[in-house]
């Protein structure tokens, strides 16, 4: 087995890291072999790796998975790959796939994410990751560990207040989430200009009776004007509201003036705790009579 190392520089041996696509390789073996303890994997498990770049972590993986999907953009780094990795493609261990993680079709099943995933694809990733786990026929992935920029994580984590953001609290409703190694930039070649972070995610009971996308709409609302109090963000009506089953323009404005005089609707919307959301989503919701 190669070390870490070996393989970035056999990658960039033919082309350089391509900055626009966020490039920037773990080189510390320890840290790999954190990451697939922070996974608690099997070897029936079935994991899916998003950017691979040189196969760092696809090699590691692979040792501790029943199969493996990784999922690479660049073409170089595919080719690289797919010599460094060969016996393993044949053998059916790691399915290779040519394309954008955003937009390519995943297994049906997966067991995991596990990735050092490009950090300008973070808030992308968590969206489709949603979508995955409320769509799939299956249970989903039963953990996700992601190597990301370490305010991306602070917001996805929330561990203060300060902290709060729509991020976080939209994933809140499918996620549990925490944060885990604080990686500084000298263990990447080339040395990213951020810290980095290990976060791990886990999915979550759903335990309300209200639409999450009711929800989501409220948060995203009000944070998209952050500096202000909840009464002037929601004062306008989100421009997806009939998205969401049951709703339109009518029912939301007639919803904003019956709650508008409340005291929550003095806050700004960092100051919310998640449950203060789920409070207001069921204000909305079941204070009128739809027409």
């Amino acid at each position: 087995m190669k070390s870490a190392r070996q393989l970035v520089d056999a990658l960039r041996i033919e082309q350089p890291p391509n900055k626009s696509l966020g490039q920037h390789f773990l080189i510390d073996d320890a840290i790999l072999e954190r990451i697939i303890t922070h996974a608690n994997l099997n070897e029936s498990d079935h994991v899916l790796e998003i950017g691979p770049g040189p196969g760092t972590l696809t090699q590691v993986l692979m040792q501790n998975c029943g199969k493996l999907t990784a999922i690479e953009f660049d073409e170089g780094a595919c080719k690289h790959l797919d010599y460094e990795f060969k016996s393993q493609i044949n053998e059916g261990k790691l399915d290779l796939v040519s394309g954008d993680a955003l937009t390519e079709k995943w297994p049906e099943k997966i067991d995991a994410v596990v990735a050092n995933i490009p950090y300008q694809i973070s808030s992308p990733l968590i969206e489709k990751l949603t979508q995955f786990l409320r769509n799939s026929r299956f249970s989903g992935p039963r953990i996700c560990v992601l190597m990301v920029q370490e305010e991306f994580a602070m917001r996805l984590v929330m561990p203060e207040w300060p902290d709060h953001s729509s991020l976080g609290m939209c994933a809140k409703m499918d996620w549990s989430s925490e944060l885990l190694d604080h990686i500084p930039p000298h263990h990447f070649s080339p040395s990213p200009l951020v810290h980095s972070r290990l976060v791990r995610m886990i999915p979550c009971e759903w335990e309300y009776d209200i639409d999450k996308r009711l929800v989501k709409t409220l948060i995203q609302s009000a944070f998209s004007e952050r500096r202000k109090k909840i009464r002037t963000s929601l004062k306008s009506v989100p421009k997806r509201i009939s998205r969401v089953p049951g709703w339109h323009a009518k029912r939301w404005k007639d919803a904003y003036v019956e709650l508008r005089d409340e005291e929550i609707m003095e806050h700004r919307p960092e100051e919310l705790e998640f449950e203060d959301w789920i409070d207001l989503a069921m204000d909305f919701q079941d204070g009128l009579i739809i027409d």
